[in-house]
């Protein structure tokens, strides 16, 4: 019986694209799609409906209730060497199971049973890579083909929620979250693990891909950047691609009347993203001074309902303008250019205010995002999905009290202990003047709360002057 990394790295091109099959309702569109560009993987029951390279299942019971199935459908079988049993991880090996069951047996004769170390098990058979799995097979499965070396992985059927599709109306009260869990949403925690860790390129198939997601931003604050972008992709369970805006070429010019000119160095940044996405898909707008904390995908699918921007809701009910620090929106509706914009505003049809404050140019404007994702200096544990921090004066990276700085700088600190982001990168920052002193102090400790360090970052900070104090009019 084979490793399956083994039967990988000798059968397969890691170059191919691959399909992960589940049970969810997007499953009933696979006719609308051509896979056969696609190498599939099924998961537990899948197999039974079409044929696949893979068959991939966790439950022992599962081999019983597709016996048929998989002698006819799958080229391979893939099993952890320690199966479940009922959802609880059994004390019989593979191998035990080869000589109870006539199908993995009559697979093992023919050189199509494959097995892996499953991280659910305390017990280890090989020395190839352990897959973590924490609640259903589909982590498994991603995290399977990710650490075999595969790039492109799309799905359908992998979807959250509590619904099967309507090809397994038959299992709906049989094996349907079985495993105690209320909906299948907790998966896309695991996916959000292996795309951090990989950087395999995963999306289901019926969601538009990468998430987009463009910052206003300056290079005195890419290290704000830099700390955003690790938080969202550490936490989103799709591909995603993040762009700094002043990195972005723009060429933008400056209208005539000094009173529509911008008011800080990125206020009108926002206004060419259509045309860097080529006036086509989605695509999220976010400031520069925020920390994400859920699954941006979130906002990525929600749905415009004939609006052509997003924008957030305000936390407070009787505030009903929408925050335009958080937008989603349809490019291929918005035909924003930067001459476009200062055009509008040089002949007066707009003024500073309707651009910036009313987001005018939009045909459609709703406020569709949940205030949760537009948290104005307040967190909520399990709930807040993105905090701003709006008061420049105590932003974590230039001051050291703020009520919220600790969340901010343990993100940090994650992001340097896992080398995304060099030690000497923070190094620069502080020799730049961008960021308080005290911080780098903190890095090289590895302390998240100022108060614990000693008293050398206290009097280098008091003469350190934040980047945003030095614009022209500040003080």
């Amino acid at each position: 019986m084979k490793n399956f990394f083994d039967w990988f790295d000798q059968t397969q091109d890691p170059s191919a694209r691959w399909m992960l099959l589940g049970k969810g309702p997007t499953f009933d569109l696979r006719h609308q799609h051509d896979l056969s560009a696609w190498k599939l993987m099924s998961l537990n029951h899948v197999v039974r409906e079409l044929p696949v390279e893979v068959a991939h299942m966790i439950d022992i019971d599962v081999v019983s209730a597709c016996a048929d199935a998989i002698s006819h459908n799958a080229r391979v079988l893939v099993m952890p060497w320690y199966p479940h049993v009922k959802n609880l991880v059994g004390a019989k090996t593979l191998a035990q199971w080869v000589h109870e069951l006539p199908t993995l047996r009559q697979l093992d004769e023919q050189g199509r049973l494959l097995w892996y170390d499953l991280s659910t098990s305390k017990q280890r058979h090989g020395d190839r890579p352990v897959v973590r799995a924490t609640s259903f097979s589909a982590e498994a499965g991603l995290n399977l083909l990710a650490l075999a070396g595969v790039r492109t992985v799309r799905s359908l059927g992998i979807d959250g929620g509590a619904s099967y599709g309507n090809a397994f109306d038959d299992l709906k009260d049989v094996t349907r979250l079985n495993n105690g869990h209320p909906t299948y949403n907790l998966q896309f925690e695991g996916f959000a693990r292996t795309i951090h860790t990989t950087n395999v390129d995963y999306a289901p198939l019926a969601v538009d891909s990468p998430i987009r997601v463009y910052v206003g931003s300056t290079e005195e604050q890419m290290l704000s950047v830099r700390v955003l972008e690790y938080s969202i992709r550490r936490h989103a369970s799709m591909s995603t691609q993040v762009v700094p805006l002043h990195r972005a070429g723009l060429d933008f010019p400056l209208p005539r009347d000094a009173k529509n000119q911008p008011r800080t160095p990125f206020s009108f940044q926002r206004f060419a993203i259509p045309m860097l996405a080529g006036h086509q898909g989605r695509a999220i707008y976010l400031d520069s001074d925020m920390l994400v904390f859920r699954d941006i995908r979130e906002v990525w699918t929600l749905p415009f309902e004939g609006a052509d921007l997003l924008a957030a809701q305000a936390r407070d009910t009787n505030d009903r303008r929408p925050q335009f620090s958080v937008m989603l929106l349809d490019c291929a509706a918005l035909e924003w250019t930067p001459q476009k914009v200062v055009e509008a505003l040089d002949s007066g049809r707009l003024s500073y205010e309707q651009l910036m404050y009313d987001m005018a140019l939009a045909k459609s404007v709703r406020a569709g995002i949940p205030a949760t994702w537009n948290s104005l200096e307040h967190y909520e544990a399990d709930r807040t999905g993105l905090l701003h921090y709006t008061d420049m004066n105590s932003q974590p990276w230039v001051h050291r009290r703020n009520p919220w700085g600790r969340l901010w700088t343990r993100e940090l600190l994650m992001a340097v202990n896992d080398g995304t982001i060099p030690v000497d990168e923070v190094r620069e920052h502080v020799e730049r003047g961008w960021v308080r002193p005290s911080l780098l102090q903190q890095v090289l400790r590895e302390r998240d709360r100022p108060p614990l360090l000693p008293g050398i970052g206290w009097w280098q900070d008091r003469g350190f002057v934040p980047p945003y104090k030095r614009l022209p009019g500040q003080h």
